[in-house]
């Protein structure tokens, strides 16, 4: 097979072409630049709220070492987006991973990508919405300097109140048009990143002042990684990089909105990633020369402080200054909160576009030029999955959040085998081609497939998680697949009743591009 041309995605929607060839939805092209699907990139992955949760226990795991597994974590994140962008490349469609899979394995296994991105995102959206009610009531009593305002997140119905009010407001604003986004993402994600490096700055004058907690002096070998003591801590890092590199693709779902959507997308991804990881290495040896990694007060070893290490070190570091802190977390949840909804929707209106889900999803408000329906719909669904789950335990909250791993892994690993395959004909023309099309998205799906098999044998423990189990297997085992297992029959009910996608009507492997014109707004 050699791969198609695609042309560029227009803003007039356009039926499917009857000959399985990409065609637009009605999505408002040009509206995004370079800079601005950064910006949400960045805030997507939501670095002061998933550093902040992740640092603590990699420091259990590997000491000082947190650097150096921030760096092999970000290899196969670096390997995947690098197939992410050869793909966008050639094929620039929301669908993302969807669609890449449909062109390359077949509308089944096409279909499944889809369903592991669109499960794994909406799960998140509930988490984030939960985690942004904990740090509005901490901030809260932080600057009234009442700790039992910080209690009030642990009532439920006050806890669940909140969140569906931050869900809401979330929504809205992924409703309206993608330029009111980008403007609300450039104030959140500036001021998130603004005090992420006012913060590490701070922890490292402090700590060579000599007022540091457990000051250690920087040390090149932090960044070695093979100073980490064993595999295990090894694949911790690995799988560490699931949670905090996680969301950098929704770059990629925004590329029939973007300026140049061949190129920009898969530019943004790149840059997301990069600074993401130079975000982090500076955080993780502010932290180490300030802390330490020891199990004291503030050591980042002491288990009592690995939930929110920022809280604990911001008043130290920061002093009055420290509910800034706070602030720039709950900003980070509420803005990947709003900037997650870009992910599903879009994913879900391309499926719904091309014939893989009911109709409805690949409405496009009129108005706003956004998926409108696929938006409210998962705004609904995780909705009613946090209202559930918050009522049932909060440990089956954790659980079910354990799972997205797996589903990442998923499909990523997927998309990136969906690139290897796809150029397979064209992987010696050049030497940018071994590299770019062929070795690095191989490697980075081989990791993501070895992580997946590797998380689900082990969640098959009842200790993995919170330890509940049903008949002597873990809960995040069951949770795992019982996922893929819902994906699969919901699969097979659409393709008994829309059954052209399935046979590769509206979307097939080599089909020619459809000739498409850019309609303008």
């Amino acid at each position: 097979m050699t791969a198609p041309d695609a042309t560029p995605l227009v803003s007039g929607a356009t039926e499917p072409d009857g000959k399985g060839g990409l065609s637009s939805k009605g999505l408002s092209a040009g509206t995004i630049g370079l800079i601005g699907a950064v910006v949400i990139g960045i805030s997507c992955i939501a670095p002061a709220y998933t550093f902040t949760a992740a640092v603590g226990p990699t420091a259990s795991e590997v000491g000082a070492q947190i650097p150096a597994v921030i760096l092999v974590g970000f290899i196969p994140m670096l390997l995947v987006a690098f197939g992410y962008r050869e793909l966008n490349n050639r094929m620039p469609d929301a669908g993302t991973s969807f669609t890449w899979a449909s062109r390359a394995f077949g509308p089944w296994v096409g279909w499944m990508a889809g369903w592991g991105l669109i499960v794994a995102t909406i799960l998140v959206l509930s988490n984030l919405a939960g985690v942004a009610v904990d740090f509005l009531f901490l901030l809260l009593s932080q600057i009234t300097g009442n700790p039992a305002i910080a209690d009030l997140a642990a009532e439920t119905w006050i806890n669940i109140v909140v969140c569906l009010l931050f869900m809401l407001g979330a929504t809205f604003v992924s409703y309206r048009d993608m330029q009111t986004t980008q403007k609300l993402q450039y104030v959140l994600v500036t001021f998130q990143v603004a005090v992420l490096l006012f913060f590490a700055v701070a922890a490292i004058v402090t700590a060579m002042s000599g007022n540091g907690f457990d000051y250690q002096p920087f040390d090149l070998n932090w960044f070695n990684p093979f100073a980490i003591s064993s595999f295990s801590a090894l694949a911790a890092g690995l799988s560490l990089s699931i949670f905090i590199f996680w969301g950098w693709d929704v770059t990629l779902t925004m590329n029939e909105e973007t300026k140049d959507p061949e190129k920009t997308p898969g530019r943004a991804a790149t840059l997301t990633v990069v600074t993401i990881v130079s975000l982090y290495l500076l955080l993780a040896v502010a932290m180490i020369m300030f802390a330490g990694v020891g199990s004291g007060e503030l050591g980042l070893g002491n288990a009592d402080i690995q939930d929110n290490v920022f809280f604990f070190l911001s008043g130290p570091v920061l002093g009055p200054l420290a509910f800034l802190v706070s602030l720039a977390v709950l900003t980070s949840s509420a803005s990947s909160l709003q900037s997650t909804f870009v992910g599903p929707a879009r994913t879900l209106l391309s499926m719904g576009h091309y014939g893989a889900l009911p109709p409805a999803f690949a409405k496009v408000s009129p108005r706003f030029f956004t998926p409108g329906y696929a938006t409210i719909i998962s705004a609904i669904v995780a909705s009613a999955f946090y209202v559930v789950m918050r009522i049932v335990s909060e440990n089956t909250l954790w659980d079910t959040i354990l799972t997205l791993g797996m589903m990442i892994c998923f499909y990523y690993g997927i998309t990136a085998f969906a690139c290897v395959w796809y150029f397979r004909k064209q992987w010696f023309d050049s030497t940018r081609n071994v590299f770019f099309t062929f070795l690095f998205p191989l490697i980075g799906g081989i990791i993501l497939a070895v992580l997946f098999f590797t998380t689900l044998l082990d969640s098959m423990d009842p200790a993995y998680g919170s330890g509940a189990e049903i008949g002597g297997v873990g809960i995040v085992f069951i949770l795992g697949m019982l996922i893929i297992v819902v994906g699969i029959v919901i699969m097979i009910w659409q393709a008994i009743k829309r059954p052209a996608f399935f046979r590769g009507e509206t979307l097939s492997l080599d089909a020619p591009e459809s000739l498409k014109k850019r309609v303008r707004r």
